[in-house]
């Protein structure tokens, strides 16, 4: 499972959901369903969400422990 620091991230940037998804050319509702963890991310938009947020994509999204790749 792919877990994600999103909602944190974006609340540490001041952004609400709308202006990230703005940022990052999707809707609002794709930004709460990657918060919740019911969607997740192509890498294109994982590494515009990181870059958004200024962070590395390994602090926005790592996968849950003891899964193997």
């Amino acid at each position: 499972m792919l877990n994600n620091r999103l909602r944190e991230l974006r609340a540490r940037h001041n952004f609400t959901q709308i202006e990230l998804a703005k940022l990052v050319g999707v809707t609002r509702q794709t930004i709460g369903f990657i918060e919740k963890g019911e969607f997740s991310p192509s890498v294109t938009l994982s590494l515009k969400l990181s870059h958004a947020l200024n962070c590395d994509i390994n602090e926005l999204f790592w996968l849950e422990g003891g899964e193997e790749l």
